[in-house]
Order: structure tokens, then sequence, then C-alpha cells
């Protein structure tokens, strides 16, 4: 199977997750906090403000409120468009209050940085760059133009120029930092969310299969009965229509068809059969069964045992666990598609640890990338010239590296040497470099545990 093929989240269903409860909740925390200020400003520290706008401008943000809650149900999940509008909306009333206020000398011109923070966590970054880019104008107009606050004494509040200059540019950098800041951090999470949700599919579909092929073993095994007796009766009557041609043609093409749903159900449960003793292979076994899909796709691929001296060099007898056979297929697809002309598989083992080494020919992984291999949604090689709308195997080597990590591997990704190479073979095995080690313990199958097979055929 591609994972390529998986079905992954698009964004818009990805950004129908924000509820418009929350920001409703949001918003009433924000004006109950505004009307505090307010009241605070104008009763104990006896700031002169013009009240009426004031609330006039904190009613426009109850009313949406009241609007919102009593329109849409509470449950409603809000589209990217929708939260951009609304995110829009609050900047704004945030602006004219701060207008209203004394403008960045007012402490509360932080708030502003609200929105666009929600918007780099929840939006995408065209998006966020539309009210980032709103922020900054409202910030500058307010630098420029403002109500002053008014004092008790008559005085208006106001700070220097250059501390006037420094508020502003203060902000506008903690528009700009905060929003990228955050926006990577959430795509960095909403990959690896998708990432691990198609590992999951992808060991949800093999699961399927096995189990699948138990169902067709057992199918196999109770049809055997019947399919038997229609041929016995149909070769009967073959005997007793030998005199009629037309009807004697019919009875054999019923037997021929009885025997070739035989053949057909007898290899189907080859293959379905839940035998135990298929749970484990030895490792060369292993090794081939994940690459059956790539020998034949123009390249050649070589497999190679590496056995040690002494004692140790029979051949390990493994797991064949699903995680095992789809991380191995995937990072042989992956050496097969990025080859030039050959592909190595080799298999080692010791007392303690058992290695499968993948290399390739091709023109291996570029160095400033080999630290981040197996990240989500990154491009890990180049395509090759022939193939320029292949777009990498990011995701592919990530549900390789985690699955293959579920059954205790380590793995390790390199580039080949190039120079100076000491003989022909290593000129050959001078691309991308991809090393699988289990623990013995972790990877090698029970002696002796076998049991009996669920099903006799």
């Amino acid at each position: 199977m591609r994972f390529s093929q998986i079905a992954m989240p698009s964004r818009e269903t990805r950004s129908d997750f924000l509820r418009l409860r929350t920001l409703i909740l949001l918003r009433w925390a924000a004006i109950a906090g505004q009307i505090i200020a307010i009241v605070m400003a104008w009763t104990w520290y006896d700031i002169q403000l013009p009240l009426g706008l004031c609330y006039l401008v904190v009613g426009a943000s109850v009313i949406a409120n009241l609007v919102s809650a009593s329109v849409f149900p509470q449950n409603t999940r809000l589209t990217e468009r929708q939260v951009f509008l609304t995110l829009l909306f609050d900047l704004a009333q945030l602006a004219a209050l701060l207008f209203l206020t004394g403008g960045l000398t007012n402490p509360f011109a932080l708030l502003i940085l609200a929105p666009v923070t929600i918007s780099a966590t929840a939006l995408e970054g065209r998006a966020t760059l539309v009210l980032g880019g709103m922020a900054i104008s409202f910030v500058t107009i307010l630098a420029l133009f403002s109500l002053p606050m008014t004092l008790h004494d008559g005085s208006t509040f106001a700070v220097p120029q250059l501390f006037g200059f420094g508020f502003w540019l203060s902000i506008v950098i903690g528009i700009v930092f905060l929003g990228i800041y955050a926006h990577r951090v959430a795509g960095e999470i909403h990959s690896m969310q998708d990432a691990l949700l198609a590992t999951q599919m992808a060991l949800a579909r093999e699961q399927k299969l096995t189990d699948l092929g138990g169902v067709v073993a057992a199918a196999a095994h109770e049809l055997g009965t019947p399919l038997a007796t229609i041929k016995l009766v149909s070769s009967e009557l073959m005997d007793e229509l030998d005199d009629q041609p037309d009807l004697h043609a019919d009875a054999q093409l019923i037997r021929d068809q009885a025997d070739r749903c035989r053949d057909i159900l007898r290899s189907m449960g080859r293959i379905g059969k839940d035998d135990k003793h298929l749970r484990q292979a030895p490792l060369s076994t292993v090794i081939r069964e994940a690459a059956e899909p790539h020998v034949n796709r123009g390249k050649q691929v070589h497999f190679d045992l590496l056995p040690p001296e002494g004692d140790a060099a029979r051949e390990p007898i493994i797991l064949r666990q699903p995680e095992v056979i789809h991380g191995l297929r995937n990072l042989i697809q992956n050496a097969v598609d990025f080859a030039q002309h050959q592909v190595w598989v080799e298999g080692e083992w010791g007392r303690d640890q058992v290695l499968i080494r993948i290399v390739d020919d091709g023109a291996g992984y570029p160095s400033h990338v080999i630290g981040r291999i197996g990240d989500p949604f990154m491009r890990s090689r180049k395509a090759p010239a022939q193939r320029p709308e292949y777009e990498g195997m990011g995701l592919g080597l990530f549900i390789a590296k985690t699955l293959l990590e579920r059954t205790g591997a380590e793995l390790t990704f390199a580039n080949g040497t190039v120079s100076p190479p000491t003989t022909e073979n290593q000129v050959e095995r001078c691309g991308a470099i991809v090393e699988v080690i289990w623990p013995m313990a972790r990877i090698e199958a029970p002696r002796g545990a076998l049991g009996e097979n669920d099903l006799n055929t």
C-alpha cells in the first residue's frame, strides 16, 4: 500500500474544529474586563473618559455575543472564514476602545496581540497575515491619532515621544513574532497529529486485511463439504446421462465449475489461514516479504545476510509483526524510488541485536536535513529528474519510523562514502543508508510457544 494514498484531513475540514461557544466565552471575558477597567479608571483613578462612547463600543460586543448565542446552536463549529471575521470584529472593537481611552498610552493596548495569536494557532497563514496587517495598521493609527486621557486636575496624560515610539515598535514586533511563532508551532502540531492519524489508519488497514484473511480461510473450510457433494452428484449424473449428450455436457460443466471453486477456495484458504507458524519467520523471509511489492519496479534489489562467526551464526527466527512488515516495506519503497539502478537490503545479527540495512545508489539525503528525517510532511530526498512530480516520502518515512519504533527498533539515517572508495562496491553504495536495529529480546520469536492453529483446512 502506498502511504500517499491515505486520505488525510483537508484544510477546510481541519479548520471546522473551533466552536462558536469558545469564542463567545472568550468575548464575555473580554467584555467583563473592559467594563471593569472603564469603571475603575473613572471611579478609582478619576480619569475623565467619554463614557457614553466607551459603553457604546463595549455594547457592540455584547450585542454581537447575544445575537451569536441566540441565532446559532452552542455546538456550532465555525469555518475558517467565520473565525477570521469574528477575530477581525474583536480586533476592530478593541482598537476603537483604545482610540477612546488614550491610544497606546493605555496599558491595555497590549491586548491587541490576542486576536492575532488566536488566528495564528487556528487559521491558515494567509488569514493570519491579513489579520496581522490589520492589527499593525490599527496600532499605527492609534500611535498617531487617539483621544487623550484627562486626569482629575484637567491635565492630559502623555508620554515622551521616544517612549511612544517604543510602545508602537514593541507591539508591532510582538504581533510579528508571536504570529510567526504561534503559527509555526501550531502547524507542527497539526502535522504531527495528521501523520499519527495516517499511521493509525495504515496499521488499522493492515489489521483489517489480516482479519479478512481469517474469514476467507473459514469460508474455504466450511464450503469444502458442499462443493465435494456437488462434485459427487454431478459425477453420478454424468454416468447416468451418457446417452443424452446435451445433459451430459451440462453435468460435466457443473463438476468442472465445482472443481474451479474448490481450487479458488483452496488458494484463498492458504493465503488467509491464521497459521500461528506464520506469525514468525526467518529474518531473510521477513525481509523478502517486505520488499516483494518493489522488486520488479525496474531496479535491481539485492538481498544479503551477514551472519556472525561462532555459535550465533544461526539465522534468527523473528516475529512477523504488521508494524515490521509495513515499516520495512516503506523504507524499501523509498530506496527503490530514489535509486539509480540498485538497492541492497542486508540483514545482520549477533547475540544481542538484529540489524537490517537498506542502501541505494541514488543521490542520498541532503546533508542539511539528515537530522530531521522522519518528521512528517518533510521532503527528505530530492526528486529524480525523471520524476519531477514526486513529492518525497516525508510522511511515509515518518510512518515507517513510528511503526518500527513501536516494535523496539532504533533507526539511523546516513549517506554512503563517496571519497576515496577502496572498492568498486563502495562506489555503487554511495547513496542513502537506513539502519534499523532491534534488541534481540524484542524481535526474536519465543521458542516452543506456538500452540495449535485456529483453523485446520
